[in-house]
């Protein structure tokens, strides 16, 4: 395993980082997802990450049990969204929820999470809120580093890095979407902060277009999943890509793609600029912070569907996608929501991490359902 220095903070950490939001809990017991966990450490990854809603607040339950028997030693990243959390009363339960459920000490690092631009940043930062929580717990040993994640703009992410209030910062950066990117991460790199790069695979959307993405292989013996790890971890800007895992064979890959990297020429990175559009900074990651719809309209399956649109630049696929999704699950909650259900309220947009045009988006699949 490859190990980088985690900013100013000290600690080496392994460049391919387990995030803890996709373990499969419809078919897993917490024990069997426990294992998972520990098979990690065992291939050498130390840097854990999680939530507390992830997988339907199971996460840091799962990570509880596998911490009991972990066989090498670790650090534990996980977080608090001032929408769910606007006091720094309000962090210090979480937080103590946290260390209950994980069976820890302390929290190495602790993220203000998903800010998405400088409004709700100041939100963090004021007097009584969040961030004086975290500098508190700090202050007790209950919080090693603070850090933050972001789905802001380069502009702003540069301008919170630059009040020097964290040591990390947890955001967006893959092969789709790095050129549209790299002003934020530059930025967190330049200032001595601990840069992890989530949705390294895009939220799925790489691997599962091989063939458009293949432009991103160094290696013709790679699979598009591995090469995009390979191109995170080989940024030397880049501390840790995150990776959602969800069986042995996902993590054993993905350990053996990080194993094998290596640093990227320019001359490569210009050639993978060279296949990129803008429109790719908009595909849908599949996060699900979208869900929720008061008409129940299952939106990230829609958002999929056009990701493919904008991949293959092609409008008439959607409706092929369209069919395609219903045999695989249903497009809604309820058969009968369909995109013209929608009433406009702003809800999934409001919590769109990537500010997408979610309303404008569903309009378009209107007529082809009937």
């Amino acid at each position: 395993m490859i190990y980088k220095e985690y900013g100013k903070t000290g600690k080496e950490v392994s460049a391919l980082g387990f995030g803890g939001m996709r373990f499969d809990i419809e078919n897993n017991s917490i024990e069997e997802n426990a294992q998972l966990v520990r098979r990690a450490s065992e291939l050498g990854i130390n840097y854990f990450d999680t939530a507390h809603s992830y997988c339907k607040d199971q996460s840091e339950i799962i990570y509880g049990e596998a911490f009991k028997e972990m066989p090498n030693p670790f650090y534990v990243s996980t977080k608090s969204m001032v929408t769910k959390d606007p006091t720094a009363d309000d962090v210090r339960r979480r937080v103590e929820t946290s260390l209950q459920r994980m069976g820890l000490e302390k929290i190495d690092f602790f993220h203000m999470w998903c800010i998405l631009d400088l409004d709700m940043y100041q939100e963090v930062i004021k007097k009584g809120g969040p961030y004086e929580g975290a500098l508190k717990l700090k202050e007790e040993g209950l919080i090693d580093h603070i850090c933050f994640s972001t789905h802001a703009n380069g502009d702003e992410i540069e301008q919170i890095i630059n009040d020097d209030l964290f040591e990390g910062v947890i955001l967006g950066y893959n092969a789709t979407n790095f050129a549209y990117r790299e002003q934020g991460v530059k930025a967190a790199y330049q200032n001595n902060l601990g840069v992890v790069t989530m949705n390294p695979l895009g939220g799925g959307v790489i691997p599962q277009n091989p063939d458009f993405y293949s432009f991103i292989k160094d290696n013709p013996n790679d699979t598009v999943a591995q090469a995009a790890l390979k191109f995170n971890i080989a940024h030397e800007e880049i501390t840790i890509a995150l990776a959602g895992i969800n069986n042995i064979e996902e993590l054993e890959e993905n350990v053996a793609a990080v194993n094998s990297a290596e640093g990227l020429s320019n001359e490569k990175i210009e050639e993978i600029k060279d296949h990129l559009k803008e429109e790719l900074d908009a595909l849908c990651t599949g996060c699900g912070y979208c869900l929720g719809c008061p008409e129940d309209i299952y939106i990230p399956t829609y958002m999929m569907a056009y990701n493919e649109a904008i991949i293959r630049d092609d409008q008439e696929i959607i409706a092929d996608k369209i069919d395609g999704a219903r045999k695989h699950g249903p497009l809604t909650n309820r058969p009968e929501s369909k995109a013209n259900s929608c009433i406009e309220c702003g809800l999934c947009e409001s919590q769109c991490t990537q500010h997408l045009p979610i309303i404008e988006r569903l309009k378009e699949f209107i007529g082809l359902e009937e």
